[in-house]
């Protein structure tokens, strides 16, 4: 069943699901799907700033590729492609700075602390005593 997921700003919501292969109803995007895309999306938006920045016109787009391991349920590789504009030599070393400086790939690149909560819902709510 899919999941609809509050998101920090009221004005938004996000549908996770899955394929209907894999138990749901494929009505939205899975959320390894989603998680890949904020990683897809933070990299293009430090691209996007950094051309910005350099008064660098054009189009910058990304796209990404991933593996998964089953066996240990993770993704085992992300592979991230930008599609940018003609950059100054001078520029390339910094603008592959930028790219990896993102929010995202760098909580990848050291995993931060995770922790999950499960909370039940009180006896006396689910009609048991």
């Amino acid at each position: 069943r899919a999941a609809i997921v509050p998101a920090p700003d009221p004005e938004h919501e996000l549908i996770v699901d899955q394929p209907r292969g894999s138990g749901g109803e494929d009505a939205g995007p899975s959320s390894t799907e989603l998680f890949v895309a904020s990683l897809v999306g933070c990299v293009a938006h430090y691209g996007r700033l950094f051309l910005a920045r350099h008064g660098l016109s054009g189009d910058l787009t990304a796209e990404a590729d991933w593996s998964v391991d089953l066996g240990s349920e993770r993704l085992s590789a992300v592979e991230v492609r930008l599609d940018a504009p003609a950059i100054p030599a001078e520029l390339e070393v910094a603008f592959r700075e930028a790219v990896e400086h993102c929010l995202v790939h760098n909580s990848l690149c050291s995993a931060p602390y995770v922790a999950i909560e499960v909370r039940h819902a009180a006896a006396a709510e689910s009609g048991s005593i």
